[in-house]
C-alpha cells in the first residue's frame, strides 16, 4: 500500500452533517488525543490526592475534590477534542438521544446507584474509616466508588455494598458523630455470695481499666435472681474504631474480674439442678 493510497483511505469520509465531513482520520485522532490528555490529567489527579493527604485534609474531603476534578476533566477533554477536530456537538446529536433513551431503560440501577454515590460524598452521613452495621455484617468503610461502597468486615472479607442499600435501608454506623461505644459484661455469681463485695471488685476492675472512658458514666447493676446465679451487669464506654476492639476490652474486663472473684472467694455460678426421687414408687412390690 502506498503512501497515496493510505491518505485516501484516511481521508475517506464516514458521513457528513450540516457541511462537516468526519472522515476515518478523525475517528482515529479522537481516541488518541483522549488517551493522552486522560493520561495526563489522571497523572495530575493522583499528584493532587498525594499531596491533599500529605497535608491532613479529611479523607473524605479528598474523594470528593477528586471526584469533582476527574467529572469536570472529562468534560473538557470531550469538548476540546471535539473543537481541535472541527466537530459539532449537534453531529451527536442522534446518537446521544439513542443512548439517553437506552441508558434509561436499561441502567435505572446503574444510574442510581451512581446518584446515591455523590449523596453519600456530599452528605457524608457514611465517611471512609466509619464502623457500619448492614445487616448482619459489621465492618469498617474503605472507600465509596462511584457505584458501590467497599466495607472490610470485622474477619478481613471486603464487602462491595451498592450506594442506593446504604441511603434506603436502615444502617447503623457506630462512629457518625464519635467513636464512643457502650458495651456492657454479664456475669452470675452463686446465692449466698457477698453482693456489696461484688458490686465494689466490679467497679475497681472497670476503673483500672485505660481503655474505658472516666469521663462518661459506667455503672454495675445486680439484673436478676436467675434460676441458678445472681446476675451481675457492668455497663461502660469505650473509644473504639471497631467490634474487634469491643470484644478485646470486654475479654480483658472478664479476665480480670475472674482473677478478683478467686482472690476474694466469690464463685461464678454454675448450671444446677435438684432432683427429688419418690421412693414409694420404686419400693411399690410387684
Amino acid at each position: 500500500m502506498t503512501l497515496e493510497q493510505l491518505n485516501q483511505m484516511l481521508a475517506f469520509v464516514l458521513f457528513s452533517y450540516n457541511d462537516v465531513q468526519i472522515t476515518v482520520v478523525k475517528v482515529i485522532q479522537i481516541p488518541l488525543i483522549l488517551f493522552t490528555m486522560w493520561f495526563v490529567v489522571t497523572r495530575i489527579g493522583k499528584l493532587i490526592k498525594k499531596s491533599l493527604l500529605k497535608r491532613k485534609m479529611n479523607p473524605d474531603a479528598v474523594l470528593l475534590f477528586t471526584r469533582i476534578y476527574f467529572i469536570l476533566s472529562i468534560a473538557i477533554l470531550i469538548f476540546t477534542s471535539l473543537e481541535v477536530l472541527n466537530i459539532p456537538l449537534t453531529a451527536f446529536a442522534f446518537v446521544s438521544g439513542a443512548i439517553a433513551i437506552g441508558v434509561g431503560f436499561g441502567a435505572q440501577n446503574i444510574i442510581n446507584n451512581f446518584i446515591s454515590g455523590w449523596i453519600l460524598m456530599w452528605e457524608r452521613p457514611i465517611r471512609i474509616g466509619d464502623f457500619l452495621e448492614v445487616g448482619n455484617a459489621k465492618g469498617v468503610v474503605e472507600t465509596i466508588n462511584t457505584r458501590s461502597t467497599r466495607i472490610r468486615r470485622n474477619d478481613g472479607v471486603h464487602m462491595l455494598v451498592p450506594n442506593s442499600q446504604l441511603l434506603e435501608n436502615t444502617v447503623t454506623n457506630w462512629t457518625l458523630i464519635d467513636r464512643n461505644a457502650r458495651t456492657s459484661v454479664n456475669v452470675g455469681v452463686m446465692y449466698g455470695s457477698d453482693v456489696e463485695l461484688v458490686e465494689k471488685l466490679m467497679q475497681q476492675v472497670l476503673a483500672d481499666h485505660p481503655a474505658i472512658l472516666p469521663t462518661l458514666p459506667k455503672a454495675v447493676l445486680l439484673d436478676d435472681f436467675a434460676e441458678s446465679a445472681m446476675m451481675f451487669s457492668a455497663y461502660f464506654w469505650v473509644y473504639a474504631e471497631s467490634e474487634t476492639m469491643l470484644r478485646q476490652v470486654r475479654s480483658d474486663i472478664r479476665f480480670s474480674l475472674y482473677k478478683q472473684f478467686k482472690l476474694n472467694n466469690i464463685k461464678i455460678a454454675l448450671p444446677q439442678r435438684i432432683i427429688h426421687i419418690d421412693d414409694k414408687k420404686f419400693n411399690t412390690p410387684l
